[in-house]
């Protein structure tokens, strides 16, 4: 137990900590689930700069709270190799940084340690993050880490919010951080013009990619989810997906089509970020896997259907109207990435007339088969949301 005369001194110590490292070195949904946190540093009016990976670091143009960002793909996260040279070369630009305080941010299964060793050589003089062992002076301040993954653990944002209120910093909005720019909003529409879809419609978006194959619903069920939504409420339907995943999308444009003579439009490898985002925060409602849209529907307000692997109960979508679909599996919390069982049952237990129902309901309709409902588009209703 802490005195509580040097709990004080250390929460004033990081409240005049003005030049804050925030490491995050994860993904992208990771990054977006640490703003909250963020929002807490920076109470005080800290600057602060994101320690990100590539597709971490894209969201920061995005997020007011963070002012600079260094890209750095770490070696003991799963990503780009890469020569000790880059290990020695962002101790060095972290020490010309002279930063007042280091904040590590890591899920229960990642180790704050290697980074901390880097903000320690860099001179960085406070270190905060959880850790499962004793780190000694590797960390001036330190949470012990006793998480496992089970159910009923805390949620992400809510790990994080913990971690900084242990040193005394709070906020009371703790919604996810992320703002849709206007450039990007007329982009989008221009892009969804000439993919044949109408900005002026209402729409759903349906996003069947996610990094993990354990993580990924079939992507012919979600063309099936997609024709009954078409089908029931006459909405426009959207496919997006990254460069890496137009397959994923043309097998679901493909099962759609196999029922519907209705046009289906694909932006799959075609929107930046932020145009995605636009996307999605005009939407009445976006069906996609436990993945990075996920967390950007719950960043703009936009209702979520996510069809959810049970591999980790962290990440469910935060402060947003959502339906969490699974099957109930023995082997849940499995932290796999490939499903090691085969048989991928918390997923390919739920058919796809459920997770059209599930997107119906958060679209506020109970209509019996094939009656069409119209929608007013939610560019209507009111301005695309931004998160401050």
């Amino acid at each position: 137990m802490i005195p509580a005369d040097e709990h004080t001194a250390r929460a004033q110590a990081w409240a005049a900590a003005r030049q804050v490292l925030v490491v995050r070195l994860d993904n992208l949904g990771d990054v977006l689930m640490s703003t909250p946190a963020m929002r807490a540093l920076k109470q005080g009016g800290a600057r602060l700069t994101l320690l990100g990976s590539r597709s971490g670091a894209a969201v920061a143009r995005h997020v007011p709270l963070i002012d600079d960002t260094i890209v750095y793909d770490a070696p003991w996260v799963k990503g780009p190799e890469h020569g000790s040279a880059a290990d020695l070369e962002l101790i060095a630009t972290l020490r010309d940084r002279a930063f007042d305080a280091a904040v590590i941010f890591t899920v229960c299964t990642q180790s704050a340690l290697p980074a901390a060793m880097a903000c320690r050589l860099a001179g960085i003089p406070l270190r905060l993050a959880h850790c499962r062992e004793n780190p000694y002076g590797l960390l001036t301040d330190w949470v012990h880490d006793r998480e496992v993954c089970e159910d009923g653990m805390r949620h992400e944002v809510r790990r994080q919010l913990d971690l900084v209120r242990s040193v005394g910093l709070h906020t009371p909005d703790e919604r996810l951080a992320f703002e849709c720019l206007p450039d990007d909003v007329t982009r989008m529409q221009r892009k969804l013009a000439a993919a044949g879809g109408d900005p002026a419609r209402s729409y759903v978006v349906i996003h069947p990619g996610a990094t993990a194959a354990s993580r990924r619903y079939p992507p012919e069920r979600f063309g099936q989810a997609a024709d009954i939504l078409q089908r029931e409420t006459g909405c426009q339907v959207v496919f997006t997906g990254g460069p890496d995943e137009r397959e994923l999308v043309a097998r679901a444009r493909q099962a759609m089509q196999a029922h519907t003579g209705a046009p289906v439009v694909s932006l799959a490898g075609a929107l930046s970020l932020g145009e995605l985002a636009a996307l999605l925060a005009g939407a009445h409602t976006t069906v996609c896997n436990n993945s990075g849209p996920a967390h950007l529907c719950a960043a703009l307000g936009t209702p979520v259907v996510v069809l959810y692997a049970l591999t980790n109960p962290q990440h469910t979508p935060w402060q947003v109207r959502s339906r969490v679909l699974n099957h109930e599996v023995p082997c849940r919390n499995c932290l796999k990435s490939i499903c090691p069982q085969g048989h991928h049952a918390c997923l390919l237990e739920v058919q796809a007339p459920a997770v059209a129902r599930a997107a119906l309901e958060l679209m506020g309709i109970d209509a019996p088969p094939h009656r069409t409902v119209p929608l007013v588009p939610r560019a209507a209703i009111g301005a695309l949301p931004l998160s401050a």
